[in-house]
């Protein structure tokens, strides 16, 4: 009875919501109060890790003397989840989950929302997102008035692929939060970017990197990451000069900032620069061995003509991957793209991308079957993963570079001409390997 009436109010609340979203004009469809406008130059900001440590170590100890002391375990996730953030090593992530069920554990979910937050976090990083999704709809039902609830709630919804309930919840975010708020920002600019509305995310972006500025002192991985997403859009869009320039800002905010060195890595290979391109795979994958990008510097390596030292990457990848099953879960998707792109195990790489799907139906996961499902010679399959793929108007070169295969292979010579053409106008370099036979395919 009880779970029933959750639920009702659940659906009352959506409905609310659509009726709000219909008479503002949609989320993101209307004039908005805010504009982009230039942000102050990129500057060191202070690092805040030793405090961060020496509270961990505080809360550590807090805990271990009082197992009870849930508000120390919620406190304490926040804090191993900044740290993830700011390293992306997985161990603060599993630190970050133990600490979170050891909250609601002590105090249950109804009387402690703050751990259920904490949870819900923990869940959507370690790519939980069905679980993650229930425990937001649960905190949205909690507390209700609070935008945190359902800034969680449409992430989660985002990355399962229901995109028209996410725009909802973030349209509730936004009511609550306002219109120039920081989070209500930053989700309008990952919308803009699904729907194909580049210099709309781009303008997003940058109010986000302005309002992130305004706390005294700001928080350094966040303005960090918002310079890093502005050089991730400029990217998308063949401006390597511009990517290259905010990865660095970025990198000026936060020294060694894994996600900027290795945005930088990409920038310097897309501009021809092979050898700057493999130092800086180097030193980020030295510091976190992410699958991702392993491959790219294992990439580099054989358009370098190392081919010994590129097979080490690539037998490093599927290590990652498999190393435990929070990789698995964290990485199923890179390692089903990269044996496509390498033409390897092609059933694995369908397996793994097709089972993914089957819970978490969002465009990205849509294109790995797509691309998988071709190297695995089920083509049928692959037509109709690359539609659903592309029917967001999403401008990626990859996702039409992969369409333009498909279409080649079901012998569509004018779609094929169509997609490639437009992955290549859009990003010439779009990946240093792949590009290549886009560039053979089109010519052909």
């Amino acid at each position: 009875m009880r779970r029933a009436s959750r639920t009702v109010c659940y659906l009352l609340l959506l409905i609310a919501v659509i009726v709000f979203n219909q008479a503002c004009g949609g989320y993101g469809g209307r004039p908005r109060a805010t504009t982009a406008s230039a942000v102050p130059p990129a500057a060191p900001l202070p690092s805040d890790e030793e405090l961060v440590a020496g509270t961990i170590r505080f809360l550590e100890a807090r805990v271990r003397d009082d197992p009870l002391d849930f508000i120390a375990y919620n406190k304490l996730c926040g804090y191993y989840l900044q740290r993830l953030r700011e390293t992306g090593s997985v161990q603060y992530l599993e630190l970050a989950q133990r600490a979170a069920q050891a909250s609601l554990k002590a105090i249950p979910a109804e009387q402690n929302p703050g751990g259920l937050a904490a949870r819900t976090r923990a869940e959507f990083n370690a790519h939980d997102f069905a679980t993650a999704r229930a425990d937001a709809r649960q905190l949205t039902m909690l507390e209700p008035n609070k935008g945190s609830s359902f800034e969680l709630l449409g992430d989660a919804l985002l990355e399962l692929g229901d995109y028209a309930a996410a725009e909802l919840a973030f349209a509730r975010l936004e009511r609550i939060n306002g219109v120039q708020s920081l989070s209500a920002t930053l989700r309008r600019a990952r919308i803009a970017l699904l729907h194909g509305q580049l210099a709309e995310a781009r303008g997003s972006y940058q109010i986000a990197l302005a309002l992130a500025l305004e706390p005294v002192p700001p928080e350094r991985e966040t303005v960090a990451w918002c310079r890093w997403q502005l050089g991730e859009v400029a990217f998308a869009e063949s401006n390597y000069a511009e990517a290259e320039r905010q990865y660095r800002d970025a990198l000026t905010t936060f020294p060694d900032y894994y996600r900027a060195v290795a945005g930088l890595a990409r920038a310097r290979a897309a501009q021809g620069d092979l050898p700057g391109a493999i130092a800086l795979y180097e030193q980020v994958t030295k510091r976190l061995p992410d699958p991702t990008f392993v491959a790219a510097l294992g990439d580099l390596y054989k358009l370098a003509g190392r081919e010994r030292e590129a097979q080490a990457q690539y037998t490093l990848v599927e290590q990652i991957a498999r190393l435990s099953a929070l990789n698995g879960q964290l990485y199923n998707r890179q390692l089903a793209l990269f044996y496509a792109d390498h033409d390897l195990k092609p059933d694995d790489a369908y397996a793994l991308a097709t089972r993914e799907y089957e819970a978490r139906r969002d465009i990205y996961g849509a294109d790995a079957v797509a691309w998988t499902a071709l190297k695995a010679g089920k083509l049928a399959e692959a037509q109709a993963a690359s539609k659903e793929a592309l029917k967001l108007g999403t401008r990626d070169a990859k996702l039409f570079y992969h369409a333009g295969l498909i279409a080649r292979a079901a012998g569509d010579q004018t779609t094929a001409h169509d997609y490639l053409t437009r992955a290549l106008a859009l990003n010439p370099q779009f990946d240093p390997l792949q590009v290549t036979f886009a560039q053979h395919a089109l010519a052909e």
